[in-house]
């Protein structure tokens, strides 16, 4: 949580609204379908708490944050082209809207949509 000590008391930023930030960041960028750890969980896998990974992690290091995205990638798209405009924008928007500095962006993509039906 990001603490910033202000004449009438101090500000908080959960990692949790950053990570939000970030998600809805990368849901902006053309050829993201989804954000999302890619897994599929069973029934057993549920149960195991282990197993349960978050598609959009964030750490705070002395004011810095890194963070790591998840995405889903629309088929047809260019991967790489859309994991670098995911970098930049998660980037930015997280700088912009909270005045946070993110060190780095380390973008997965975890999955690939399934082609839209053209008849649909």
């Amino acid at each position: 949580m990001d603490v910033r000590n202000t004449v009438n008391g101090s500000l908080q930023i959960s990692t949790e609204v950053l990570a939000k930030i970030a998600r809805l960041a990368a849901l902006e960028i053309d050829g993201v379908a989804d954000v999302s750890s890619g897994s599929r969980q069973s029934v057993r896998g549920l149960l195991n708490k282990a197993s349960i990974q978050k598609p959009v992690t964030v750490q705070l290091t002395d004011g810095v944050a890194t963070v790591q995205v998840h995405i889903i990638a629309q088929y047809g798209c260019k991967i790489m082209s859309v994991c670098a405009q995911v970098q930049e924008n998660v980037k930015q928007t997280i700088q912009n809207m909270t005045g946070i500095t993110v060190s780095r962006v380390d973008v997965i993509a975890a999955g690939l949509a399934e082609p839209q039906d053209a008849e649909a």
